[in-house]
């Protein structure tokens, strides 16, 4: 009968499993480098005391305020944290976090030169650094005290510090200082809020699948997190699983078991005190790619964001009323809204209700944008000069070879109407004639535009690319709309504005810095025809006294419908769905749900701005003219 490991903490019987010449050598080896270690640390003594640690407590609390100075939360080091003990602390957490980071963790003294030797070997092999070598003591101590910059200098005075540490503490008191400080990913530091968050447990309570599932998430919470990739995150697992197995620390049986366990995912309490929880998080996230999770953990930044917080309270209670009225409890709403003369991001929905669901659908959710799609396709068609809005396009039946088969592109509602102006198209969202000038100007010309607006998500060149056959993020819409209403002219879009340290130190300064990306003939004359979408066709119940333009969106089946416009100085996206996809129901369309949305939110945002209108395109000149 296979023989588990004991603690020494809860690993102290490894030392039967691992065989004992291996073992032997092992840590007769990182005993030898432990010592000149010691011997190199007489020279080291500038490094920190790492004897602090008995008294470790951050400090810094970092603030997030409005564009205008309203405070909407505070985020300190430990905000999102909830010391434990090591043994109230799953074993079979703790057995994953070690075989998949440091299996070697109770035998070494700090560095482990087995996993130095095979971290040069792997990056000797992919010619590049793909492995650090790192124990978790050496983690541990990166962590608090050194730079993350990958340089020798730094490394040696790690390797230095961990033999120090480890000379002062116990393994089980290393280890369980590791597991509450670790980044788990969604502002949970430390083991504890980390399981209550991915699975609503204690710490305590987590099985095998779970704890695998958990110490996989460490190397790279944004990428192995399940709440953003659960395909991702659970082939990691897999992959911790595969290590134990591989140790001989669980059967096959366990391992077979674990693999086969159905996750029930639990909610992200990121921000749980904040006024406006949607924005703080994306902030937050936006600030980590720029400046890592831990320079933002660590505290003592002020960050000013874009948000008007009167913009968000308006569009909270607009999003809020039309959940109401709709009456259909699944539905879920997002709206954005973006200046465009800054690419600022003013208001933000995530959800209907951030407390029931805190995913936000406005910064993550790819769905089909259907006919709100067009005005890619028609802008690409105007930058050739070749055509305007008065051209004639034709309404007819038309089939095109795509993959395997054929498809043949059909009207919402079916019918064909013939000879009509591009104008008249997008009136009345004709779709046949928008698939025809996808073909004419070429899908790949329009895949550029959109990348050129900014939009990030994959895009294929299918040929109902036209009608929307892409998933792309409610904020990607709302800003490429912006620089239609800026007649071309883009910053990068943004939900922060400044960011400084505790002494008032600029960190970070997204001051707009405009470039015009798009032709501006061109783009008056997409303004001038959507316009016409407010005015005369599936766009009128967004109309609202003032020059407007905008497009609806509804897919097949009424999955997802959406209303993307702008005046001058405001562009906004609202989009409509169901998280499970199924369709909202007949009759559900983008001009008769989201429009009113789009256009209530708008016209109280708006109440105090002038009425600007559009440039004329007679106003530039004409591509190739």
């Amino acid at each position: 009968m296979r023989q588990q490991p004991k603690e020494r903490g809860f690993l102290g019987g490894i030392s039967q499993i691992a065989g004992g010449t291996m073992l032997g050598v092992t840590m007769l080896a990182s005993s030898i480098v432990a010592g000149s270690l010691v011997g190199l640390a007489i020279s080291f003594r500038n490094l920190p005391d790492v004897r602090v640690l008995r008294s470790y407590a951050p400090t810094e609390t970092t603030y997030i305020y409005d564009v205008k100075g309203v405070q909407l939360a505070s985020l300190h080091d430990e905000a999102n944290r909830e010391v434990v003990p090591l043994d109230r602390i799953s074993p079979h957490l703790k057995r994953s976090l070690l075989a998949i980071e440091d299996s070697h963790f109770y035998y070494h003294q700090g560095v482990d030169l087995t996993g130095v030797g095979r971290a040069i070997t792997a990056n000797f092999k992919k010619g590049g650094v793909s492995e650090g070598g790192s124990t978790l003591t050496m983690q541990l101590i990166k962590n608090l005290f050194l730079s993350q910059k990958r340089q020798f200098s730094r490394k040696l005075a790690e390797a230095v510090l961990s033999v120090r540490l480890e000379q002062i503490f116990r393994k089980d008191e290393i280890l369980e200082m590791y597991l509450n400080q670790v980044y788990w990913g969604h502002n949970n530091y430390g083991v504890e809020t980390a399981s209550q968050s991915y699975f609503n447990k204690h710490a305590s309570e987590l099985n095998l699948a779970e704890g695998a599932m958990m110490a996989g998430a460490i190397a790279a919470p944004e990428k192995y997190s399940p709440f953003i990739n659960f395909k991702v995150s659970k082939k990691r697992q897999e992959q911790v699983l595969k290590r134990l197995l591989d140790l001989n620390w669980i059967t096959a049986a366990e391992e077979k078991k674990a693999r086969e366990y159905k996750i029930k995912l639990g909610k992200i309490k990121t921000w749980q005190s904040s006024k406006l929880p949607y924005v703080t998080d994306t902030a937050i996230e936006e600030l980590n790619q720029r400046f890592g999770r831990e320079t933002v953990r660590k505290g003592g930044m002020r960050i000013q964001t874009t948000i008007d917080y009167n913009f968000q309270m308006t569009a909270q209670k607009v999003v809020e009323n039309a959940y109401e009225r709709m009456g259909n409890k699944k539905y879920q709403i997002s709206l954005v809204a973006i200046d465009p003369r800054t690419h600022f991001i003013k208001a933000m929905v995530g959800g209907v209700d951030y407390k029931k669901s805190n995913f936000n659908r406005a910064m993550y959710a790819n769905r089909q944008p259907g006919s709100s799609f067009k005005p890619f396709v028609y802008y690409t068609a105007f930058a050739t000069g070749k055509f305007t809005p008065e051209s004639t396009v034709y309404d007819t039946p038309v089939r095109y070879r795509d993959g395997s088969g054929y498809y043949s592109p059909r009207n919402y509602g079916g019918g064909y109407s013939g000879a009509m102006s591009i104008r008249t198209a997008l009136e009345h969202s004709a779709n046949v004639p928008a698939v025809k000038m996808g073909k004419e100007v070429g899908l790949d010309k329009v895949i550029q535009t959109c990348r050129t607006l900014g939009i990030k998500s994959p895009i294929e060149p299918v040929v109902s690319l036209p009608l929307g056959a892409v998933g792309v993020t409610p904020v990607e819409m709302a800003g490429a709309f912006a620089t239609f209403a800026s007649n071309g002219w883009q910053s990068e879009t943004t939900s922060i504005l400044r960011v400084t340290d505790s002494d008032g130190n600029v960190l970070l300064d997204n001051t707009p810095q405009p470039q015009l990306i798009l032709n501006p003939w061109a783009t008056a004359q997409l303004n001038s025809a959507l316009q016409s979408v407010v005015s005369n066709g599936t766009g009128k119940e967004a109309a609202m006294g003032r020059p407007a333009a905008g497009k609806t969106g509804t897919t097949s089946s009424e999955r997802d419908v959406w209303f993307v416009g702008y005046v001058p100085q405001l562009a906004a996206s609202v989009w409509i769905g169901k998280d499970d996809y199924t369709p909202l129901g007949k009759g559900v369309t983008g001009g008769t749900y989201a429009a009113p949305i789009w256009r209530s939110f708008m016209s109280e945002a708006l109440q105090n701005e002038p009425v600007e209108a559009f440039a004329p395109p007679a106003k530039f000149k004409r591509p190739g003219g």
